[in-house]
């Protein structure tokens, strides 16, 4: 049997989806410190008074949004990595040999740190730096980011992670992704990012001894 609290969960976590949405929205354009709860309330559509409802305080929202953030980005990962795993495609399968496999892996690592979202974990990232309590938030959640996102990279570069080299390639990797990523929130430097990501898409292939 149908009951009234059904609809009411569903009303409620809907608006907590376009709460954490808003927050997104609000930091990455707006910056952390005028991302008051009444600028996020307006961003949503709601009241502060609902936003209280469901996050009694700023940080509360704050950190529920970082885990949201954190959701949203692996998930992207996994939406676009799907495509390059083994499966009967002749397209993917293509696209899983040599040198193009290597160009799109670098593309995907390079983009999983790109766009609003890594804009709006930048924002409390700076904030974090300078308070312990919301750093010990962050720092967990960015950590287990970073190595799902090498044990993407290792899987689908077919590579040995227990070899110290071959580790540190994937790092450098992610490295180059974050830099790109911080450079391009100034300018949007699309022609000279992709140089650098073919450019560093070929001397890894090159390092790992792919030919083809």
């Amino acid at each position: 049997m149908t009951t009234t609290t059904e609809p009411k969960q569903d009303r409620s976590r809907a608006t907590r989806q376009r709460l954490l949405e808003a927050v997104v929205t609000c930091l990455a354009t707006k910056g952390y410190e005028a991302s008051t709860v009444s600028v996020i309330a307006a961003e949503a559509g709601i009241s502060r008074g609902a936003v209280q409802h469901h996050y009694p305080t700023r940080e509360d929202l704050v950190l529920a949004a970082l885990r949201y953030i954190f959701d949203e980005r692996k998930a992207a990962i996994e939406s676009t990595v799907s495509p390059l795993l083994p499966n009967t495609s002749e397209m993917a399968m293509s696209a899983r040999t040599g040198r193009a496999r290597v160009h799109a892996v670098v593309a995907l690592m390079v983009e999983a740190y790109g766009g609003d979202l890594f804009r709006a974990a930048l924002q409390v990232w700076t904030v974090a730096a300078n308070d312990p309590h919301l750093r010990d938030a962050v720092q967990p959640m960015e950590r287990t980011f970073a190595r799902e996102v090498h044990e993407m990279a290792v899987r689908l570069l077919e590579v040995d992670d227990s070899d110290p080299r071959s580790r540190a390639l994937i790092q450098v990797t992610l490295d180059v992704a974050r830099g790109l990523a911080l450079a391009n929130l100034l300018t949007d430097d699309t022609k000279r990012r992709r140089r650098v990501v073919s450019t560093w898409a070929d001397q890894l292939a090159e390092a790992l001894g792919v030919t083809d």
